[in-house]
């Protein structure tokens, strides 16, 4: 598979690590667009929310229950955004599920 973050996962490729367990990583965005920038990804590969199923969705909630201790531990104490796209439309650069945890100041309504 030719999937960045399955080689991210796989240690191929380095990552700035601020979170990893059993099912999930979570590391830095090499191109943030706030002051923290933190990628949380499944190591399960799952291209996108259009393939979460039955028998793969427990990992997503796990990364739901994970996100509000990622955010907290990166200092973000005052809000922040998560964000995914799911397809071409969207703009998802990496065909791998990925949630943008983003904050560090006061974010724009239209920015998303």
């Amino acid at each position: 598979m030719d999937c960045i973050f399955c080689k991210i996962i796989a240690g191929e490729i380095p990552s700035n690590k601020v979170y990893e367990d059993d099912r999930v990583l979570a590391f830095r965005d090499i191109n943030p667009q706030t002051p923290v920038h933190i990628l949380v990804i499944p190591k399960q590969h799952i291209a996108s929310v259009d393939e979460v199923n039955a028998d793969n969705s427990d990992v997503v909630a796990h990364i739901f229950t994970m996100i509000p201790k990622i955010a907290k531990e990166a200092g973000l104490t005052n809000g922040y955004r998560v964000i995914t796209n799911c397809g071409d439309d969207a703009c998802q650069s990496v065909k791998h599920l990925h949630f943008h945890i983003m904050g560090g100041r006061k974010l724009p309504e239209n920015m998303g």
